[in-house]
């Protein structure tokens, strides 16, 4: 009986430990969204001279923070330099988060990571154990700024000659650290404000360069460390196998979709290669990445169901993607077809899915998809706007991808607030904010009720 109550204590110690832990998440998240509002509404952040309000600032700070890329206006015409560093910074923060950097420093500055930050650093990772994180942090770090260093000197070959060397590389290191970071953001208005990258669809080196920094940053950092240190496909984790499996079906498929789809309307004018590289790079960038190399409010209705699909499942767990994630969706369709074809376990590579993980992929895909819904039909009704394009909007947010139909710069204030906080749900994780907000479980989960029969279907 005492060994019952102690371990019922220390579990309700555990619980309280990582409701603290998701709290400071939040809460840092918040504050520097708060920060980053405060930096866009200085006049100087302004490419006018004047403050562009409140509102602008804040819907700003979120989408960069959040790494969505959401804007209220085009980010080059609208933001000075000033404001764009600031808007860079964010998404570098948001897309490595804050609890990498703060752990960066620390390492800097040669100071030991306590108790507490190795639980702060596990719950931002959502890992379990507490082994190997400093090593993780620093293998994460070292990774981000060689690819983006990469990625910043294949794009300024291309914006140097362009733009000059002070622009083009400007541009160079801007575009691969929004790219990387899954963020959306481009400085691209002097060449056609609000267009992003469909000036570049036909480029291969743009479109190929901003596409591998965006599947690399959305593939995660843990299948990054298990690919290095397990050389061949066989000896990869079940995580990494569901990944790269999932990831390259989705890419594949949406390819050829958009490809068919979109020959005689968006790319129209283009030839074989063109409509192949366009259609690649649509569908890499609906994982969360927010570039359009082709313009969406033009898109078939078949596709923007697609890409709202796309959207939704986003990038991989422990990536600078968002969205309800791909193995979580794996998850449920293995879980379906088990299920089906009458099966109690579900499997995947020689591995069995525990049935937490199953209600873990179940609760976040139906809490993300109803908020999107709900938040499609409320604008829809206060905007009058479609109902299509308002779900690929909420999608948009919700899952940090970025893109558009059009229609952001036409909400109204109240639909913009709400955009903004999808964003900010999408970023830092329905899930994480519900631990933070219920303050840890107060009921006795050994409470078991007597079993009960519905009927299904």
């Amino acid at each position: 009986m005492t060994q019952r109550i102690r371990y019922f204590f220390i579990k309700r110690q555990q619980k309280a430990k990582r409701g603290r832990t998701t709290q400071v998440i939040v809460a840092v998240f918040a504050l520097i969204i708060a920060i980053g509002t405060l930096l866009l509404m200085l006049p100087a952040a302004s490419r006018s001279g004047r403050s562009c309000g409140v509102l602008t600032a804040f819907f700003t700070a979120t989408s960069a923070t959040c790494v969505t890329g959401l804007v209220a206006g085009d980010t080059y015409t609208l933001w000075s330099t000033f404001g764009q560093v600031v808007i860079i910074c964010l998404i570098q923060i948001g897309g490595l988060g804050f609890v990498t950097i703060a752990s960066m420093v620390s390492m800097m500055l040669k100071r030991k990571i306590d108790l507490r930050q190795r639980l702060i650093i596990a719950q931002s990772y959502n890992v379990s154990g507490l082994e190997g994180l400093v090593r993780l942090v620093r293998h994460v770090v070292i990774a981000t700024f060689s690819f983006e260093f990469a990625g910043a000197v294949l794009l300024s070959v291309r914006f140097v000659p362009q733009f000059g060397w002070a622009g083009g590389i400007a541009r160079g290191v801007f575009h691969s650290v929004s790219a990387f970071c899954n963020a959306g953001f481009d400085i691209l208005g002097s060449v056609s404000p609000g267009a992003s990258l469909i000036p570049y669809a036909t480029d291969p080196l743009v479109c190929l360069t901003v596409a591998a920094l965006v599947i690399l940053g959305g593939l995660g950092f843990f299948v990054w460390e298990d690919i290095y240190n397990n050389k061949g496909f066989r000896n990869l984790r079940l995580h990494t196998k569901l990944v790269l499996t999932i990831s390259a079906g989705l890419m594949a498929a949406g390819t050829v979709f958009f490809f068919f789809q979109e020959s005689g309307n968006t790319m129209a004018g283009m030839n074989f290669g063109q409509r192949l590289l366009a259609s690649f790079f649509q569908s890499v960038t609906l994982r969360t990445a927010g570039f359009a190399a082709i313009d969406q409010g033009q898109l078939t209705d078949a596709s923007k169901m697609l890409s709202i699909v796309l959207m939704l499942i986003g990038g991989s767990p422990g990536s600078t993607a968002g969205g309800v994630k791909t193995v979580t969706v794996g998850i449920m369709v293995l879980s379906c077809i088990a299920s089906l074809r009458g099966k109690k376990h579900v499997t995947a590579f020689g591995r069995t899915i525990t049935q937490e993980q199953i209600s873990s992929a179940t609760s976040l895909f139906l809490t993300v998809t109803g908020l999107a819904v709900a938040g499609a039909v409320f604008i829809s009704a206060t905007s009058g706007l479609g109902v299509l394009d308002t779900l690929f909007e909420t999608v948009s947010a919700l899952a940090t991808v970025g893109l558009t139909t059009g229609i952001t710069g036409s909400l109204n204030p109240v639909s913009m607030v709400l955009i903004a906080i999808y964003m900010f749900f999408g970023r830092v994780g329905v899930m994480t904010i519900g631990i933070a907000l219920m303050l840890g479980d107060k009921g006795n989960e050994e409470l078991k009720y007597a079993d009960g029969h519905v009927f299904i279907g």
